[in-house]
C-alpha cells in the first residue's frame, strides 16, 4: 500500500476501503491456494495422453473406438496446422526473396510438398467427415497394393515371367 497515493477526499478513501475489503480475500486466495497448486507446463497447449489406435480396439468396444476417433480428429487438426505453417513459410519466402525465390525457397517448397504428400496419403479421399475406420482401411488397402504392385505411383507390375513359361 505504500506505493499507491492516498485518496484526495473522503469519498475516494471510502471507495478504496470497500475495494480492499472485496479484493483482499481474492488476492490472498489466488496467491496462497491457486498459484502454489498450479502445474507449470513448458508448453502452451494441452497435452493429451495417447489412446489405443483403431487397430488395437476390439470391434465390440465402442468406448475405445470413440477415443480412437477423437485421437484421429486431433491428429488431423495438428497435421492440418503443420501443413498450413509450411505453406505460410513458403509464401513468406517467395514474397521476401522474389525474384530469386525459385532457388532460395526450393528447400521450403520441397518440405511443403513432402508434407502435403504425407497428408494426402493419410487423410486424402476420405472426406471432411472421414472416420478413423476409413483411414485405417485406406492404409490397409495401400499396404496391400504396395505388396502386390510396388510403391503407389510407379505403375502396376506386369505379369511375372518365369523360365518355364516360355
Amino acid at each position: 500500500m505504500g506505493d499507491t497515493p492516498r485518496a484526495r477526499n473522503a469519498l475516494f478513501r471510502f471507495a478504496d476501503g470497500v475495494m480492499n475489503v472485496v479484493e483482499s480475500p481474492v488476492i490472498w486466495f489466488r496467491e496462497k491456494i491457486v498459484v502454489p497448486n498450479q502445474n507449470d507446463y513448458a508448453w502452451y497447449h494441452q497435452k493429451f495422453r495417447r489412446v489405443p489406435t483403431i487397430d488395437e480396439c476390439y470391434t465390440d468396444d465402442p468406448v475405445c473406438i470413440q477415443e480412437a476417433q477423437q485421437q484421429f480428429k486431433r491428429d488431423k487438426f495438428v497435421d492440418n496446422e503443420i501443413l498450413s505453417i509450411l505453406r505460410r513459410r513458403f509464401e513468406d519466402c517467395v514474397l521476401y526473396e522474389s525474384p530469386d525465390h525459385e532457388v532460395k525457397c526450393k528447400h521450403i517448397w520441397e518440405q511443403y510438398n513432402e508434407g502435403a504428400e504425407n497428408w494426402f496419403m493419410k487423410y486424402g479421399d476420405i472426406g471432411a467427415y472421414g472416420r478413423v475406420q476409413d483411414a485405417y482401411m485406406k492404409q490397409k488397402h495401400r499396404m496391400i497394393w504396395e505388396r502386390r504392385h510396388g510403391p503407389v505411383g510407379t505403375g502396376m507390375k506386369g505379369p511375372v515371367v518365369t523360365e518355364g513359361d516360355h
